[in-house]
C-alpha cells in the first residue's frame, strides 16, 4: 500500500483541527486533514455550537420571546412551533458552513480525506473509507478528534423519549414537559431553550450550585429568569435511575432522595466522552485518561514529542473559540513560531437564554486571593437600548481595583452578552482602567454604553 508523507497530518476537522491546518499551510507545509464521512467541520458544525445556537435564534425568534416585554407574556409569532421549524434554520446554516470550510481548506491546499482514521504506530494513520485504506505518514500529528455526549448503561436511550444534545435535532415534535438530567453549560443551554418555548423544564444535578466558574451574582440572576419562565431545579440530587412508562407514555426518574420526577421527555447531558478511543491510541504510547481525554503541556503537546492535541480532546474549557486558538498555536510550536494564550483572558459565552459572558476574576476569586476590588454596575433597564430590545432583566458588572482602577473582570447577562463582552476584553488586555469607559464617547443608544454607566457608578462608591 502506497504511502503518502506529510509535514502534518490532522485528526479531525473542528475548530481546532481546521486552525492548525490552515496555520500550518501558511507557513507552506504539506498538510493532510482526516474527518468522518460527511462530518466535516467537526461536532462544532454538525451537532454542537452551529446547530445548537442556530436553534436558540430560531427559538428566540419563532417564539417572539424578547417581544413578550412590549406585547405581553402571552405573545408568540407562530402558535404551534414545530421541531421541523427550528430544525430547517439550523440545517440552512450547517449546509452554508461547511461549504465555507470546504473551500478555505482547498484554497489552502490542505490535502482533505474522509474516513475512519486508526494509528498503526507514532507516526502513520490508516484512513479507511468506501474506496478502501489508505496509509497517511506525518512527520507530525495533531489529534482534535473532539468529544461526544457520555452515556451511562443505566440510562437506556433510544433517541426519541430519552435522548442526549446531539439527538435534539432529530426529534420529531416539542415535548410538552422535559426532564433535563446534567445541569452543565449544554444541559442549561437547552433547558433554557425549551423553556422559552413554553416547555415545563425539570432541571436535575447531583452539584449543590450551578456552574460554580461563573459569577454568583450572574448565576442568580440566570436562575431567576428561568424560575420566571416555569423552570423547577431539583439541585444536588442525584438520579438512581431513568425508565418509560409505556402505560401513562411518560418518562421517569427516580432520584437518589426519593422523589420520582415525571417528563414526556428527558434529555441526558452529563459529561462528554473523547473520540480518541476510536483511533486505537495505544500505538502511539500516549495515555488517554477515563474519558479518552488528553494531557499536553502549554504548547499543546502529549507526552509523545511530535504529537500534538487540541479542542474538546483536552478537556477544559473545550470551548469553539478556544478550540481555534489552541490549534493555531499547536501548529505554531511545531514549525518554529511559538505563541501563547492568555489564559485569564479567555471570555467565555453561555448561550442560554438569557446570554451570559464573562472575562477575567470573579468576585469568588478575588475574594479567596485576598484581592482588594470595586464593583460597577449597569442594568438594561437603565439603558435606552435595553428598553427597545426588551431585555430588563439584563445586567452588566466591572471588577476593578480601587487602588490603581485597573479592570479585573467583566461579567455580562443579557441580550448581547458575548458581543459586548469583547469591549471589556481589549481594555483588559491593554492593562486599561475603568477611566477608559468614563472618558470615552459611545454610540446612543447603543449596549456598550453600560460599560460607561457601570464605571461612574464604580467610581461613585470610591
Amino acid at each position: 500500500m502506497d504511502v503518502n508523507e506529510y509535514d502534518l497530518v490532522v485528526i479531525g476537522s473542528g475548530p481546532a483541527g481546521q486552525k492548525g491546518a490552515i496555520c500550518a499551510a501558511k507557513l507552506r507545509k504539506k498538510v493532510a486533514i482526516i474527518d468522518r464521512k460527511r462530518t466535516i467541520g467537526g461536532v462544532c458544525v454538525h451537532t454542537g455550537t452551529i446547530p445548537s445556537k442556530t436553534l436558540r435564534e430560531a427559538v428566540l425568534y419563532l417564539s417572539g420571546f424578547r417581544q413578550r416585554s412590549f406585547y405581553g407574556r402571552g405573545y408568540v409569532l407562530k402558535d404551534r412551533i414545530a421541531m421541523s421549524d427550528l430544525v430547517f434554520r439550523a440545517q440552512a446554516v450547517m449546509a452554508r458552513e461547511i461549504e465555507v470550510i470546504k473551500a478555505q481548506l482547498r484554497r489552502n491546499q490542505v490535502a482533505t480525506f474522509e474516513g475512519d482514521a486508526r494509528f498503526l504506530d507514532p507516526h502513520t494513520v490508516e484512513v479507511k473509507t468506501d474506496e478502501g485504506s489508505q496509509l497517511l505518514k506525518g512527520h507530525h500529528i495533531l489529534i482534535a478528534c473532539g468529544t461526544r455526549p457520555a452515556h451511562s448503561s443505566d440510562i437506556p436511550m433510544d433517541g426519541k423519549r430519552i435522548f442526549d444534545s446531539d439527538e435534539v435535532h432529530c426529534l420529531e415534535e416539542v415535548p410538552r414537559d422535559l426532564l433535563v438530567v446534567g445541569a452543565g453549560i449544554i444541559g442549561l443551554e437547552f433547558a433554557s431553550m425549551f423553556a422559552a418555548l413554553g416547555v415545563k423544564v425539570t432541571l436535575l444535578d447531583q452539584r449543590p450550585i450551578l456552574l460554580d466558574f461563573v459569577d454568583r451574582e450572574i448565576v442568580e440572576s440566570l436562575g431567576f429568569q428561568l424560575r420566571q419562565l416555569g423552570t423547577v431545579f431539583r439541585l444536588g440530587e442525584k438520579v438512581v435511575s431513568v425508565g418509560y412508562d409505556a402505560d401513562r407514555d411518560r418518562v421517569f426518574a427516580k432520584l437518589e432522595s426519593g422523589k420520582n420526577v415525571h417528563g414526556q421527555g428527558l434529555l441526558y447531558t452529563v459529561g462528554r466522552q473523547a473520540n480518541s478511543d476510536l483511533l486505537n491510541i495505544e500505538a502511539t504510547g500516549v495515555k488517554p485518561d477515563g474519558r479518552g481525554k488528553l494531557t499536553v503541556n502549554e504548547t499543546f503537546q502529549t507526552s509523545v514529542d511530535h504529537i500534538y492535541a487540541a479542542g474538546d480532546v483536552i478537556g477544559f474549557p473545550a470551548l469553539a473559540s478556544t478550540s481555534m486558538e489552541q490549534g493555531r498555536l499547536a501548529s505554531c510550536h511545531m514549525f518554529g513560531t511559538p505563541g501563547k494564550m492568555q489564559q485569564n483572558l479567555i471570555p467565555y459565552g453561555i448561550y442560554t437564554i438569557p446570554e451570559i459572558s464573562m472575562v477575567g476574576s470573579t468576585e469568588e476569586q478575588l475574594t479567596k486571593e485576598k484581592t482588594p476590588y470595586e464593583v460597577g454596575l449597569a442594568r438594561y433597564a437603565e439603558l435606552a437600548k435595553g428598553q427597545m430590545l426588551g431585555d430588563e432583566q439584563g445586567l452588566l458588572k466591572l471588577l476593578f481595583d480601587p487602588g490603581n482602577l485597573k479592570v479585573l473582570g467583566v461579567h455580562v447577562i443579557g441580550d448581547r452578552a458575548a458581543e459586548i463582552v469583547h469591549i471589556g476584553q481589549a481594555v483588559m488586555t491593554m492593562g486599561g482602567t475603568i477611566e477608559y469607559f468614563r472618558d470615552t464617547v459611545f454610540n446612543y443608544p447603543t449596549l456598550a454604553e453600560a460599560y460607561k454607566v457601570a464605571a461612574l457608578d464604580g467610581i461613585n462608591k470610591l
